[in-house]
Order: structure tokens, then sequence, then C-alpha cells
């Protein structure tokens, strides 16, 4: 394992599991199936995000209270990007990270997920982003003026596993739980799909590297369309040919594992659009991500809060229980089969509190779920 000064271990089942007892013992009002396996982990229903906000000292403090707040509250999932807001909400996580260990929370008990591809820059835009391309990128060998796609993307592996580095040194951690590709479709609006799949194969072999040296748990694509438009579309994404690559990659026990995409009540693709090929029939993701064994994270969740402002007043009494519509949209997703948990931007402890305060229900029958996100995309 490359050398870092952060936090050792990882993710574990042991760790996760104590996590969960812990939480049903201390809030024994919690459900039981707030808490779900997967990738031999135990994980929330509800995982903090941490994409909105703005690159500065205000934000900082309140999403390393809101990610405090959150693992005190009952939610082991956290995600990011090295992108978001700069590379600042990872180090906004390491610092929460750093509260909880002095607290007690133990690293093995917490699923950390960030995600390597976009260009990030360094605390905020730039003065000038071809003098930080030449200074931060180039002189170092990182990358090559030719490896950028679309102005933004690089995902050759040089790149990306010194995106790996910057993430752990972020973060303050060894080990990164799951390593997730950044909208890898984005490489298909200036590639043709066969140089697409080598690309997506080379990053492969080396996440595949970065598992072995214990650098990385599992690893995944997060994508925004990718999975969810049609295959005749040029951005679409195919699991089958990924899982086909992954095993090029990484032979039959790849740890190609995770999938994160949007599922909210007006982005239900992911659930009901057949845009997959699974047993040789079209299915939804969802489905064919199940057969194949993948965690499934959904982001957009409530859509950046767009989701609260579409609810109608006759939507609350088809959710008993529930309080509020981000409540509402949460309850939706989370129970939708096949996702592990909805992620949703949490930097206020009263928005902590209010969508954790979901933890005391229990998740809707699967098909009920589906029956809701179809009726709200009927509309």
């Amino acid at each position: 394992m490359t050398e870092t000064s952060g936090v050792a271990g990882r993710a574990t089942g042991a760790g996760t599991d104590r996590y969960r007892l812990r939480r049903l013992e201390s809030a024994p009002k919690t459900s039981p199936d707030h808490f779900t396996r997967h990738a031999d982990l135990w994980m929330s229903s509800l995982g903090i995000g941490t994409y909105l906000g703005e690159p500065d000292a205000r934000d900082d403090a309140a999403y390393r209270d809101a990610v405090v707040a959150a693992v005190k509250g009952g939610c082991n999932v956290i995600d990011t990007a090295v992108n978001y807001r700069f590379q600042r909400s990872e180090r906004s996580i390491g610092e929460a990270l750093r509260v909880l260990l002095d607290g007690g929370v133990s690293r093995d008990e917490v699923v950390v997920a960030t995600k390597g591809g976009f260009i990030p820059f360094d605390g905020g835009y730039p003065a000038s982003a071809a003098d930080w391309f030449r200074t931060a990128l180039l002189a170092p060998g990182i990358a090559d003026p030719d490896d950028v796609v679309a102005d933004c993307h690089i995902m050759t592996p040089r790149y990306l596993e010194s995106q790996i580095a910057w993430s752990r040194r972020n973060l303050g951690l060894d080990s990164l739980d799951i390593y997730y590709l950044h909208n890898p479709e984005t490489q298909l609006s200036e590639v043709e799909r066969p140089e697409f799949l080598m690309r997506v194969k080379a990053a492969f072999a080396m996440l595949e590297r970065q598992v072995s040296e214990g650098v990385v748990g599992i690893y995944g694509v997060a994508t925004w369309d990718g999975f969810r438009v049609p295959p005749d579309h040029p951005g679409h994404l195919s699991l089958k040919e990924l899982l086909t690559v992954a095993e090029q990659a990484g032979g039959p026990d790849h740890h190609f594992r995770a999938i994160q995409l949007p599922v909210n009540l007006v982005m239900s693709e992911a659930a009901l659009a057949p845009t997959q090929v699974a047993e040789g029939r079209r299915v939804p993701l969802l489905e064919a991500a199940r057969a194949a064994g993948m965690v499934v994270m959904s982001s957009g969740s409530l859509l950046q809060g767009r989701i609260v402002q579409a609810i109608g007043p006759d939507f609350a009494r088809l959710l008993p229980g529930t309080r509020t519509n981000a409540q509402r949209g949460l309850q939706v997703v989370r129970s939708v089969p096949g996702i592990a948990a909805a992620l949703v931007g949490m930097k206020q402890s009263a928005h902590v509190e209010e969508n954790l305060a979901l933890a005391e229900l229990p998740r809707l029958d699967g098909s009920e779920a589906l029956r809701i996100l179809g009726a709200c995309a009927s509309r």
C-alpha cells in the first residue's frame, strides 16, 4: 500500500455490524430494516451526500458538523468526490471523521465512498485553469493535454491513481471503501465505444491493483445519464459490457461491485425503464444490477431539493408516518428494490435530524415503492 499519514483500516462486515447493533440498542425505535447487508457490509438506508455548497469556510464547517451528526444519528454511509466543492467536501469529511474517531466510532464501522474522473482544481476556481493544469497535473506527469475529454474529464490509469492518492490525503484515510469512476459516459462524447471500453478496461485493471494493495475495497461507476438512457443513445452504458470488461481486467473474482445513479420521484428510469440486457431480455438497471450482485446507491434522491417542492398534499396519505415532503421522497427511494442506500445532501443539522427520523419507519414493500414511482412517472 502507498504510504499515507491517514487512519488505517476500512469498513468491514464485523465493524458495520457492530455499528448496526449499537444503533439498534441505543435507539430501540430504529426499524431493523434501516440496515441491510451489501458486499458483506451493513449499510444504513440513508447516506449523506456532499455535492452542493460554496467553496468557503462556512460550508466546510457545515458539512463537517452534518457528517458528525449523521454518523452519530444512525447513518454510516458517506458519499463524496474529489471534485465536489474543489476538494473541500472530502476535506470536511476528513475533519468529521477525526472528530468521530476521537469520540469512539471505529474506522471499520463507516462506509466511505468517493469518485474520480473530473478535474477537481483545489479549494476554488483558479485564476487561470490552464496555469493550474500545467502546475498541478502536467508538470508532475499526472496528465497530458491529450488526456482531457470535454475540457473536464480524464480517465487514464495514471490520472485516476493520482486522484485516489489525493482523496486519501483529503479524507485522512489509508483506504477507500468504494471508489467510483465518475460519469465515465463523458468520454463517449469524444471517443468511439470500442476505444471507450478499452479505457474502462485500463482503469479497471488499475483499480484491481489498488484493491490488491488494500487501497480500495470495491470499485464501480457513478453515472448521471449512462444507465438511464436507452441502448441506442450515444451515451448509453451497458452493465453487461462493463461486467465483461471487469472480468477481462480482474478475472471472475473482480471487484467491480458498485453503481451509483439517480433514483427519485421524477427520475425513475433505473427502476422502470428496460435499458439493460440480462439473461437475454431487456430489464431496468436495478434488476440487472441485482442479478449481478451489485451494490447500488441512489444519487439525487431529492434532486437537490426539487422533489420537496413538487410533492402535492395528496401524497402524504400514501406514506403514513412521514411528516415532511423530504421524508416522503426518501421513503419511496430507499424502499425501491435493489437500492442499498438513498443518498441525500445534508449540511444542516436540522435536515440530518429530519431525514434520519425515517430510520424509525420500516421501508415500504418494494412493490408499493415501484407502484408509487410508476404513478409519478405517468403524470
